[in-house]
């Protein structure tokens, strides 16, 4: 197999799960020496990524202005300066800039084009850039049918399914933190010691169902069972209103003493691992559900709402902690069970970042092999 350039363009390199996949599957292309580009606004993440072995081009094709077309020139000059062979662009402002630099280029130097659908994206003529792919990449079942549905004109043969995936090792099965983290933990949070841990994990984000949550411990704060809630992820700056009304909120329902936000942390794995239930209460479907699969990796049970990404993960490795969305008396019912009846996840991962990698550059080989022709478009 002849050594691929892949060039990945995304917006910027922050905390998110398109970061980290863009990552994941730069860091396997240099293992297996092939040469991995990503082009982006930098970020927290870069340092990361050039320690890997990947190489960065600094232009800022996520930024939403109009003056962001002047950088349809230069992404064209770095792809052919870089003979690429994949362009894989995996979000809609940067789909547009790859698209017109590639469209662009004469048609024995173009490299393959390739789009991931990262996520249900409102229906219309910006987000339909996210299906002109030689390959569309849907990272779930329910993304797949989501494109089918909204786009029905789309080539369904181009349309392939690479769900994403958590690795056993990082995330592995009956997971312990290092005591001196759980001293610090508990320094921290002492409200937290000899509690049962019911923790939602999300950014706080209107649809995310942080409101959801805080009526939940309401409904079971008259038990007076050992537990705490806990509420781990930030706030954009521009959304602190609606962390101010959750707290708000908290203190209305009369749970100043059972919850606690902790704000964004680095070490949810440890805080999963250490929780009795993980809690996916997300009013909207996901794409995917990554902190659902990382929870159940772990052996921490897990509570979703049935739809999205997250009940396709639930369904097959948990599927007792499904409930309908926004039924909190059934979450309410489901989290006194978990507790009183010891619940087993078994150690089953079949949504492994080892077979969503392979699966990705499986993809970009064969892409780059198939005469022309002989690919849909």
């Amino acid at each position: 197999m002849s050594r691929l350039t892949v060039v990945q363009a995304l917006p910027a390199l922050n905390t998110g799960g398109v970061e980290r996949g863009t990552l994941e599957v730069a860091a396997e292309l240099v293992k297996r020496g092939h040469r991995s580009i990503v082009v982006s606004a930098g970020g927290e993440l870069l340092e990361e990524l050039i320690q890997t072995g990947s190489e960065h081009i600094l232009l800022p094709v996520g930024k939403k202005s109009p003056l962001t077309l002047k950088y349809i020139f230069p992404l064209r000059t770095a792809l052919l300066q870089n003979n690429t062979s994949i362009l894989h662009a995996r979000s809609r402002l940067p789909a547009w800039i790859s698209y017109l630099a590639w469209r662009g280029m004469a048609n024995s130097k173009r490299p393959r084009f390739v789009t991931s659908v990262h996520g249900p994206y409102s229906v219309n003529a910006y987000s339909k850039i996210m299906m002109s792919g030689e390959r569309v990449i849907a990272v779930s079942d329910f993304i797949h049918n989501y494109i089918v549905e909204n786009y029905p004109e789309i080539v369904t043969e181009k349309i392939v399914t690479i769900e994403r995936g958590v690795s056993s090792q990082k995330y592995p099965y009956a997971y312990q933190p290092d005591p001196a983290w759980l001293e610090r933990w508990y320094r921290q949070y002492p409200q937290l010691v000899n509690k049962r841990l019911i923790t939602l994990p999300a950014r706080l984000t209107r649809w995310k169902g942080q409101e959801d949550f805080l009526r939940i411990l309401a409904k079971l704060s008259d038990r007076k069972l050992p537990i705490h809630g806990l509420i781990v992820g930030g706030s954009h700056p521009r959304k602190q209103q609606y962390a101010e009304e959750l707290l708000t909120l908290s203190k209305k329902l009369g749970l100043s003493d059972l919850v606690t936000f902790t704000g964004h942390r680095s070490d949810l794995k440890e805080i999963m691992s250490v929780s009795a239930i993980v809690l996916s209460l997300s009013g909207e479907p996901e794409a995917f559900g990554r902190t659902v699969l990382e929870s159940l990796c772990l052996g921490t049970p897990v509570i979703a709402y049935a739809h999205g990404g997250a009940a396709e993960i639930m369904n097959r490795m948990f599927p007792v902690g499904l409930v309908n969305k926004h039924d909190l008396d059934a979450v309410t019912r489901l989290i006194i069970d978990f507790l009183e009846n010891k619940q087993t996840v078994l150690a089953n991962n079949p949504f492994s970042l080892q077979r969503m990698l392979d699966h990705t550059i499986n993809l970009y080989e064969q892409l780059n092999a198939a005469p022309r022709g002989n690919w849909p478009t």
